[in-house]
């Protein structure tokens, strides 16, 4: 079996850039290799179990934000309904617009929950990312070998001088196809939490005031400290990242431009939500096949 050489990530976190380590001696190796490769498998088991966790929460995500729709384009419709033997009855729309408002309520408040989760799921693999590396705790008072999965020797690379882990790999190259994944997820949570700002922001004219949610506002309490994990917060603006595609990016005045929503333009956010578009399921797949192959397990199982 020839190794396969995982494309390169754009992410600044990877660790890829580092300065060659010399190699350690075959005792050294030894004793770090099956370590490192206990956890290599914990934190790729992590990332597929995150994937799987992702796909519940959007797809939540996508009920309650269909719901909302729904109740919202109820209301705004209202007014051309036939309401027949209805139509008699004292302050019938009234209560039915107030009826809808409640259930879009209810829907707003799970979206969100939604949201938070998903936010939730990247930064968790975020930190599976961070997790790979294998660092020596050896003391000289202690003939023991100890490992940690954080660094506390500036010359410890945590990567036993780039040895392969298993057969052929590097930790280098198990973090590189980690973050290619990673990233795809990141660039995916911003977009979602555009299409959530608007979502959020739709009311009936005829039933309730709206309310003014801008992209720079915290959607939850916290969600700036877990963004920030992420690397999805400005250190300029102190603001969320905005969301782009591939090659287009938004801009900070059409984000926070509100306007009523037609129909047609609500399907389109939530077919957008429904996609991933900027998740290469194809991409994934073959990550977790390849990496699978390497380490002797199958990630994509069920």
């Amino acid at each position: 079996m020839e190794p396969i050489t995982p494309q390169r990530g754009s992410t600044e976190t990877s660790r890829n850039s580092e300065p060659a380590t010399a190699p350690a001696s075959s005792s050294a190796a030894r004793l770090w290799r099956p370590v490192a490769q206990r956890n290599i498998r914990n934190q790729w088991s992590k990332l597929a179990s995150f994937r799987r966790d992702w796909s519940s929460a959007a797809a939540a995500g996508r009920s309650h934000a269909t719901s909302i729709v729904n109740s919202y384009l109820s209301q705004k419709y209202m007014d051309g309904m036939d309401m027949k033997v209805l139509s008699d009855m004292p302050n019938i729309e009234k209560k039915a617009r107030r009826k809808l408002f409640k259930q879009q309520e209810l829907y707003r408040s799970k979206l969100l929950s939604s949201y938070r989760d998903m936010v939730t799921v990247v930064t968790h693999m975020v930190n599976a990312c961070n997790s790979m590396r294998c660092y020596n705790r050896a003391t000289s008072s202690s003939p023991l070998a100890q490992f940690s999965y954080s660094s506390k020797d500036s010359n410890d690379s945590g990567d036993c001088g780039g040895i392969p882990v298993f057969t052929f790999w590097s930790i280098a190259l198990f973090e590189e196809l980690a973050w290619e994944v990673v990233q795809m997820f990141i660039s995916e949570l911003k977009l979602k939490r555009l299409l959530v700002l608007d979502l959020l922001s739709i009311y009936d004219d005829n039933v309730a005031e709206i309310v003014g949610l801008n992209w720079s506002d915290e959607f939850y309490e916290g969600e700036f400290k877990d963004l920030c994990i992420s690397n999805l917060l400005s250190e300029e603006t102190c603001e969320p990242v905005l969301p782009s595609l591939e090659s287009c990016t938004s801009s900070t005045s059409t984000i926070q431009q509100k306007q009523k929503q037609n129909c047609d333009v609500l399907q389109v956010y939530i077919t957008t939500w429904m996609v991933d578009v900027n998740i290469n399921r194809s991409r994934v797949d073959e990550i977790f096949t390849i990496v699978g192959s390497e380490m002797h397990v199958n990630f994509l199982q069920t």
